[in-house]
């Protein structure tokens, strides 16, 4: 058995000049996009619909990623070993399922009907004239989405601290303004262009890391025997139980509900390609999987107590790992590839949120049937981006759950409420707009009540009853109402070969 040494953060040069040139580029990015941006709202929150399927692809992948891979699932296969695969396996599978099927049909409705963010889809899908459609969904987003941005300026917050030697409140801080800084001034064009360059990141990070760790500890059959040393369920993937194999699997019924991905296929300039960004996503949704689950098992080998690791937070592992792998260079691309899986996920759920404040609940509320210039809802939406930020750095400071479990808590809430209620609107014709309420409603409060009750919360993960209520309660009240008149017109406008 290799003996470990406990690892302390050294900060070294050229890991820093890596980082920061990586931080350079994204900002650049930011800059060079504003003009765009700041023309209207469908092109700060949609890029004006002009995005090719090789950006997309990524975009929506990375995405939906965030800290929760490269920090807490790295975590989670250090603890659970092989079986965490489910998880991934999980999400790859729905993801797949959105870009061949899901999202055609809400790409061709959404330009149809001129809708640049998700409750614009509902509104126009449930001829919500009240605008009541819309509070709800702005309140479900505004609600997880904060916790969610929380998550990764936290997830931050732990890379500094572990790498830098900095107190981790400095690190959240620092996180969140490389953050607001390019979403502010290049909107969802910077965003999405930026999502593909951190995508490369990330791949080289999760490629390189895992390959050099287990090479220098003697190939992949000595990591594994060791693995099965230490702990024989770390390397069976079949080693958990039924209860949390479904918890694990149950993970992707969060992807179609969770708008920083849906709004992805709403901005492809052909929904045609939506095919090819399928398989592109696809293998990176696989590659980078598997570099995550690999770097936690190798983690396991060098770390066999988690209090060998710095602070005894296992979230610290992918960090220090390549820290003491790799070369300083490599070392700060890895940084720049954690920074990479935050940032392209805060930035885009900064932008879902404050959409759906000014978008959807100023102009299409509030100012309703009020002429309102495009340039004044483009501050006005840098500005609530920038209140978010500041509420979601409060959180993160009284935040004391792992990345992990505080992400896993957003994605269901929105999983839950958007999930089922969005596949019945564009898949079943009867669903209507008080069967919509019923799910949102459901889900939303399902998933908070089973977190917060200790005996529920340990027998399944949240997003698997809250979707399943939520999907039950759309079905029944839809049968009890009158669907609106022109539903087989909107049908039409779904369809693919139309």
């Amino acid at each position: 058995m290799h003996e470990t040494a406990a690892i302390t953060p050294n900060i070294d040069g050229w890991a820093i000049g890596a980082f920061a040139g990586y931080l350079l580029l994204v900002t650049v990015v930011g800059i060079a996009t504003s003009r765009f941006s700041s023309r209207g709202m469908t092109e700060f929150f949609l890029a004006g619909r002009k995005l090719n399927r090789f950006v997309v692809a990524l975009s929506s992948v990375v995405s939906g990623r965030s800290a929760w891979l490269m920090i807490g699932f790295t975590g989670l296969a250090y603890k659970m070993g092989a079986s965490a695969l489910w998880a991934a396996i999980g999400y790859i599978t729905v993801e797949l399922f959105l870009f061949l099927y899901y999202a055609k049909r809400l790409r061709r409705f959404s330009e149809a009907n001129d809708c640049i963010t998700l409750p614009d889809f509902y509104a126009s899908r449930f001829k919500d004239k009240t605008g009541s459609l819309r509070i709800v969904l702005t309140l479900i987003i505004l609600i997880f989405m904060t916790a969610y941005v929380s998550a990764q300026f936290v997830g931050g917050g732990k890379v500094f601290a572990a790498s830098f030697g900095m107190s981790q409140m400095s690190g959240m801080l620092t996180t969140a303004a490389i953050v607001l800084l390019y979403t502010i001034l290049g909107g969802f064009l910077a965003v999405s262009l930026t999502d593909m360059l951190q995508a490369f990141f990330m791949l080289i990070g999760l490629v390189i890391l895992p390959v050099v760790a287990i090479a220098n500890y003697g190939g992949f059959g000595v990591v594994m025997g060791e693995l099965s040393t230490l702990d024989p369920t770390l390397v069976d993937p079949m080693a958990l139980a039924i209860g949390t194999l479904i918890g694990l699997v149950g993970i992707g019924l969060g992807s179609p509900g969770n708008p920083h991905i849906l709004v992805r296929y709403m901005s492809i300039d052909d929904p045609q390609q939506l095919k090819a960004s399928a398989l592109i996503g696809t293998f990176w949704n696989i590659i980078m999987a598997a570099g995550a689950l690999f770097i936690g098992l190798a983690g396991r080998v060098y770390f066999p107590t988690k209090d060998i690791i710095p602070g005894g937070d296992i979230e610290h592992l992918y960090p220090i790992l390549a820290q003491s792998h790799l070369h300083p260079i490599l070392f700060g691309i890895v940084l720049a590839s954690i920074f990479a899986a935050i940032m392209s996920t805060a930035d885009s759920q900064l932008l879902v949120a404050a959409s759906s404040v000014v978008h959807d609940l100023y102009e299409k509320v509030i100012k309703k049937g009020k002429e309102l210039s495009q340039s004044q809802l483009v501050l006005y939406s840098r500005i609530i981006i920038l209140i978010l930020v500041a509420i979601a750095i409060v959180i993160g400071t009284f935040a004391s759950e792992l990345v992990f479990w505080l992400v896993l808590f957003a994605w269901a809430g929105l999983g839950a409420s958007i999930g089922p209620t969005s596949i019945l609107a564009l898949f079943w014709k009867p669903t209507t707009k008080a069967g919509v309420f019923a799910g949102l409603i459901t889900g939303t409060v399902t998933t908070i009540i089973w977190y917060y009750t200790p005996v529920l919360k340990a027998s399944l993960y949240e997003l698997i009853p809250g979707f399943i209520f939520g999907l039950s309660a759309t079905v029944v009240v839809s049968l009890m109402t009158e669907r609106p008149k022109d539903t087989d017109k909107m049908f039409n406008e779904m369809e693919v070969n139309n």
